[in-house]
């Protein structure tokens, strides 16, 4: 594949298919090297060689309940009474076996007692007074609430190959086998900047013309959100000098840069002349078929060639190139390999208009399960690259090829951003119970959008 225009463009200059800068992206990204990982940094981490387990789990055979550990041939006939001839707790061991016509009080997760196959729950049980006898009301039979040593893990037996995404889950059985950290790649780390001289922060009154910073502040919670170590690199001003050392600083500290604005075409060169020179020829400036998110420029800087990801100033736009962009290629350095959100066709409750321009539109929207079980789509707002309110309210981007956009009822292809907002809140028949319940602070259920 013939790389991507290495100059700023024209404006003319005819528009690079989205699919096309997608990949010349994620071409040369590399997984991490994998690290060890102590387990409490691990979690959303993905393995870099499989996990075998030096020891079963359980290590041993123990009970799953409190009752009485037993033979299970001395109570084929019900009521019996047997002698209790010790107590077995958590943590402790019995050497002596229990014998014919004996039993031995046991609590649950205590190892079971050598000579015992079965044990009896302490509700279908009844003690003598002094507790030296007991009377079995049910029988049981051999194996009855007992965990076999290795039932959950047996020793040598591969737990988690390769490329698995850990989860709490994964966490604790790990912890179960002894394992204090494990063999993973780490999540990178991002440095974020914005550059212009407009840009402000805090409360204080505005100078004339200027504006506050939202796509750091944006950005950074993506880039955590996302799973990412993110490293706040703060405001840049328009200066050659300022802006190389900032970007080389964080190349040094980072794994990856995302910086904001001066990538379009026809703003001031600082951002452009800088990355030109310091990315050593690598840098590639695009200009995409797609709206919002149309100017994206990529390269590498550094000795350690660290990707930098130029985004737009506008803050839907930097938001959306993100997505594109910056999201997969870092999802694709931590090890995964599914890169991309989830899609899914959903029905439009409104018209999501758009006019043809050749460009695929990625419209704001906020998508819900519908009564019929299917997800449906609304506008969230208003669909200028500078309106980030109705990014914020969006869990979803609508994926609008070029054309005339979706009618009332039609089907169209959404990205979502947000799934577990999008999952319903009740269950999906009408004949379906809720098996769940409702906690107290639970919303009521719904069909509209999740939390």
């Amino acid at each position: 594949m013939s790389p991507p225009e290495s100059v700023p463009m024209p404006e003319q200059a005819p528009l690079l298919p989205l699919a096309e800068a997608r990949a010349w992206v994620l071409a040369e990204r590399r997984a991490l090297e994998p690290r060890r990982l102590a387990l409490r940094d691990a979690l959303g981490c993905v393995t870099a060689a499989p996990v075998v387990a030096r020891d079963a789990v359980p290590p041993f055979a123990n009970t799953a309940v409190d009752g009485y550990a037993l033979r299970a041939c001395d109570v084929e006939s019900v009521p019996a009474t047997l002698a209790v001839v010790g107590t077995v707790l958590a943590g402790c061991y019995r050497d002596a076996p229990v014998g014919p016509g004996e039993a031995v009080r046991i609590m649950t997760g205590a190892p079971m007692p050598p000579g015992a196959d079965a044990v009896c729950m302490v509700e279908w049980t009844s003690s003598s007074a002094d507790g030296s006898l007991v009377t079995i009301a049910r029988r049981v039979v051999a194996g009855e609430a007992v965990r076999r040593a290795g039932e959950d893990v047996t020793a040598g037996q591969e737990v988690f190959p390769a490329g698995t995404t850990l989860t709490p889950g994964c966490l604790g059985v790990l912890a179960g086998l002894g394992e204090t950290a494990v063999l993973a790649h780490p999540r990178p780390r991002v440095g974020v900047l914005s550059t212009g001289d407009e840009l402000y922060e805090g409360l204080d009154p505005l100078p004339k013309g200027a504006i506050r910073d939202t796509n750091r502040a944006a950005l950074l919670a993506l880039v955590e959100q996302s799973g990412f170590a993110a490293v706040d690199l703060g405001v840049v001003r328009d200066d050659d000098a300022a802006l190389r050392n900032a970007l080389l600083d964080g190349a040094a500290r980072c794994d990856a840069l995302l910086s904001s604005g001066g990538v379009s075409v026809g703003d001031r060169d600082v951002v452009k002349s800088v990355l030109a020179e310091i990315s050593e020829g690598t840098m590639r400036w695009m200009q995409v078929a797609v709206r919002p998110a149309k100017p994206f420029a990529f390269g590498e800087i550094g000795p350690d060639a660290t990707p930098v990801f130029g985004l737009p100033g506008n803050p839907v736009s930097a938001m959306v190139s993100f997505e594109l962009y910056a999201r997969p290629a870092l999802r694709k350095m931590a090890g995964h390999e599914r890169l991309g959100r989830p899609q899914v066709l959903a029905v439009a409750d409104e018209p999501l208009r758009r006019r043809p321009d050749g460009k695929l539109h990625l419209q704001r929207v906020v998508a819900a399960h519908g009564p019929d079980g299917r997800v449906h789509v609304r506008s969230a707002g208003g669909q200028g690259s500078h309106q980030l309110h109705a990014m914020a309210l969006a869990n979803a981007l609508a994926l609008l090829p070029d054309g005339d956009g979706a009618v009332v009822g039609g089907t169209v292809q959404v990205m979502l951003l947000d799934a577990e907002s999008v999952a319903p809140l009740e269950p999906s028949t009408p004949d379906a119970l809720d098996l769940l319940g409702r906690a107290d602070d639970d919303e009521p259920l719904t069909t509209g959008r999740g939390r």
